[in-house]
């Protein structure tokens, strides 16, 4: 019996050692040494993992960079500029500067608006309701109110504005991950640049209803009647399925276009407050 146990012993410690000895040649034959760069990388990346970059986290950022050994298309929202400047020399690659970017509500059919008109009683997650019906302003392209978009944002850079009804981007936080705008299923978030000053000018509209269907539910739709188009004299606003679109890499801020939208629609932040002109009356008694 004991040489029996002495037997089991000896063979399992056989084949414990052989197994072993097969391992250590697989490992050290399959073994991948791995660039020390995508350590150096990844300790200056912020670790938010937000996907802004357009990469599975900050690591799988930081192997793309260095497989590629470019920074062509390269962009971490949230480190911006500086951030590339630091991994420039890791990769012995100068980084060249980008325009930063900020997301933007393109809707503003707020409570005043575009009033509600059906009352909705269900979940409310944007998703859900997308799926369910136009809203309860009755805009099959608007802003549904429930707040997608905040819960995804992982910086705090959103609220819901209880008075209006619609999200709220603060400027100062929004790192222009893209969280918000793959969040929103009626896609009325949108990526811009930040602008000089952050001033940046935009149609808060996405509605491609035509124009008196689109003003019956929202007082502020865009009409599609084209008289922006018509002002820019720099080829910036396009007109197409009864919706204007201004390009912002060719908008020069003029705000001509603002001035003739007879629906008020086109958006104008952080720009100083206009001029009111003076009357007859005001410049005798001057």
């Amino acid at each position: 019996m004991s040489s029996l146990v002495i037997y089991v012993v000896v063979s399992l410690s056989l084949m414990g050692l052989i197994s072993a000895i097969i391992l250590f040649y697989i490992a050290k034959k399959f073994n991948v040494v791995e660039d020390p760069r995508i350590d150096e990388i990844t300790a200056i990346l912020p670790a938010a993992n937000c996907g802004g970059c357009g990469f599975a986290g900050c690591r799988n950022f930081a192997e793309i960079i260095v497989k590629n050994e470019s920074l062509d298309n390269m962009f971490c929202p949230v480190g911006g500029n500086d951030l590339l400047k630091l991994i420039g020399p890791i990769i012995g690659q100068e980084a060249v500067e980008k325009d930063p970017m900020i997301a933007v509500v393109r809707c503003n059919g707020t409570y005043q608006l575009a009033p509600v008109k059906v009352d909705y009683d269900g979940l409310t997650s944007c998703y859900f309701m997308h799926a369910l019906s136009s809203g309860e302003n009755g805009c099959p392209y608007g802003c549904l109110g429930g707040g997608d978009c905040v819960i995804a944002c992982t910086f705090n850079a959103m609220y819901m504005d209880k008075e209006t009804g619609l999200p709220v981007i603060i400027e100062d936080k929004c790192v222009a991950c893209g969280a918000c705008v793959k969040a929103c299923p009626r896609k009325i978030i949108e990526l811009r640049k930040k602008g000089p000053k952050n001033r940046r000018i935009f149609i808060s509209c996405i509605n491609k209803e035509k124009g008196a269907v689109a003003k019956k539910n929202c007082e502020v739709a865009c009409i599609g009647c084209g008289k922006c188009v018509k002002e820019c004299k720099f080829e910036a606003i396009t007109l197409e399925n009864n919706l204007a679109y201004i390009n912002f890499e060719k908008c020069t801020l003029c705000r001509k276009c603002v001035a003739v939208c007879p629906t008020n629609s086109i958006l104008e932040v952080n720009f100083p407050e206009r001029k009111k002109p003076v009357t007859q009356t005001e410049a005798q008694e001057a």
